[in-house]
């Protein structure tokens, strides 16, 4: 029986009004089923593949995993991948910045196939970019062309290397900053140039402290992304060892090589190091967020 046609109804008026809260309903299954597909999904995707990577690495003795890690050939790896990555995702930063700022705050002809244009490097399988950017930067290419009588070597070089990763890492650090700048709006700077500060000062105390964290956000997704890169580097990096070999081509080589060991513990040396990274962008992203989002 429901409760109001127990109630008498002369009643009825003097009684308090009570609302029923009403249970809102989720288009999505319960917390439990939800999270449940999500952490198998994630096994299946994320966790055991890097798990089998982990668990064949551990199988390998100390004295092995550090041979092959640590090897004067890995070594020099390294010092390419994480050095190009490094420069790459600094200048990402600066420039990743200004075509951001280009892109919210300026209205142009063509401004939407500009904003297509820097997602390209999402789209664009990373084997077609390695053979443009080589043919573009080649001694014979149009770029290489004009800088070669001045000594300088684009293409299979160092160099060439930095401006492969510059060009995948660049839409991370775009696409960070732009919805930061887009909710930042024009009162912002105009209210700090009715107080007195010049753009310099606008920037360096409203603008810049507000984009900060998605700046960092974005640099370390360059960084991270650069370290791991494949594709569009090998045709373009020479791929010399000691010089111009990129750690991710050296896995390659050693699993031609059939030893699976040696790729294995360099895999798991990129795989910490990538991890780190993240985990010290949460960490900081969690920092921002109990300042209430200011990156100081």
């Amino acid at each position: 029986m429901a409760l109001s046609a127990a109630i008498p109804p002369a009643l009825a008026p003097h009684l308090p009004h009570i609302e029923v809260p009403r249970v809102r309903r989720s288009i999505i299954p319960g917390f439990g089923l939800t999270l449940g597909i999500t952490l198998a999904w994630l096994s299946l995707i994320v966790f055991l593949p890097l798990s089998a990577l982990a668990w064949k690495a551990a199988s390998m003795g100390p004295h092995e995993f550090a041979a092959a890690a640590l090897s004067a050939r890995a070594i020099a790896a390294y010092k390419v991948s994480f050095g190009a990555a490094l420069v790459a995702a600094l200048v990402n930063a600066v420039f990743g910045t200004l075509v951001a700022w280009v892109l919210v705050r300026y209205t142009f002809p063509g401004r939407r196939l500009l904003s297509a244009i820097v997602d390209l490097p999402f789209a664009l399988p990373t084997a077609v970019a390695g053979i443009a950017l080589t043919t573009l930067y080649a001694p014979n290419g149009l770029i290489g062309a004009l800088v070669a009588p001045l000594g300088v070597k684009i293409a299979f070089t160092w160099i060439g290397i930095t401006v492969a990763l510059t060009f995948v890492g660049l839409p991370f650090v775009v696409r960070s900053i732009e919805p930061v700048l887009a909710d930042l709006g024009l009162d912002v700077e105009e209210a700090a140039t009715t107080l007195g500060a010049t753009r310099l000062q606008t920037f360096n105390r409203v603008i810049f402290p507000a984009i900060f964290p998605a700046l960092i956000t974005g640099f370390a997704m360059a960084f991270a992304r650069g370290v791991g890169e494949y594709g569009s580097v090998i045709f373009i990096a020479g791929n010399m060892p000691y010089h111009t070999e990129i750690a991710p081509l050296l896995i390659v080589t050693q699993l031609e090589q059939y030893d699976y060991n040696g790729a294995s513990a360099i895999a798991v040396v990129l795989l910490l190091a990538s991890f780190s990274l993240l985990v010290l962008l949460n960490l900081y992203q969690a920092l921002v967020a109990s300042r209430g989002g200011r990156g100081e």
